[in-house]
């Protein structure tokens, strides 16, 4: 079965300020004794959203007005510290699409990748416009231009980086490696059988 190709990402957005967000801010570990990563999602961000009476600390994921947001803002070295895949899938999971920062912790980027997430950099100048006009308007569509390297917002754009690697694996709809080997399990299995592997 192919996978679908990700050429571009639409939606509403919403600013997560602030620079090292780490994966354990993303998804506190405490929550990651789970058997699947269904459930995960409303727990992203859970010790920055409410305090320890569990109480809401007005956090922008919230706010009514950004509510169903897909595109994520950040800062710099987004997804930093553990390599925990439990982060990027709590973002899938809570609606995420794709993630617009100023950079990436290159394992958290490698495994939003292959989940079909993308991660695209743009400088602080260009998030915070983008931003300003989120705050002014949280309806506003967002396309994050996967194929064409740019974000268009209202009448405005900007680009942004993306390597060529992730790139051409989101555009050409191999994202997924096991997706990738679980399609080509029959020409993995003729090859190792030809090889004399019998029971391959």
């Amino acid at each position: 079965m192919a996978l679908a190709k990700i050429t571009q990402v639409t939606g509403t957005a919403v600013h997560v300020t602030g620079s090292d967000i780490d994966t354990d801010r993303i998804i506190p570990a405490r929550f990651m004794k789970c058997v699947t990563f269904d459930g995960l999602g409303e727990f992203a961000f859970y010790d920055v959203r409410f305090d320890k009476d569990g109480k809401p600390t007005g956090h922008p994921l919230d706010d009514p007005r950004f509510k169903g947001a897909s595109v994520l803002l950040s800062g710099t070295n987004f997804g930093c510290g553990s390599s925990r895949e439990h982060a990027p899938q709590a973002l899938y999971r809570f609606g995420f699409r794709a993630v617009i920062a100023q950079s990436f912790a290159e394992i958290f980027f490698g495994n939003c990748t292959t989940l079909g997430i993308p991660c695209v950099l743009a400088s602080a100048e260009d998030i915070a416009k983008l931003a300003a006009a989120v705050e002014a308007n949280p309806a506003l569509s967002v396309t994050v231009d996967v194929a064409n390297r740019k974000v268009v917002f209202g009448g405005d754009s900007f680009s942004v980086n993306i390597p060529n690697t992730s790139h051409d694996a989101l555009t050409s709809g191999k994202w997924d490696p096991i997706a990738e080997l679980l399609e080509a399990k029959d020409a993995i299995h003729e090859r190792m059988t030809s090889l004399g592997f019998a029971n391959a």
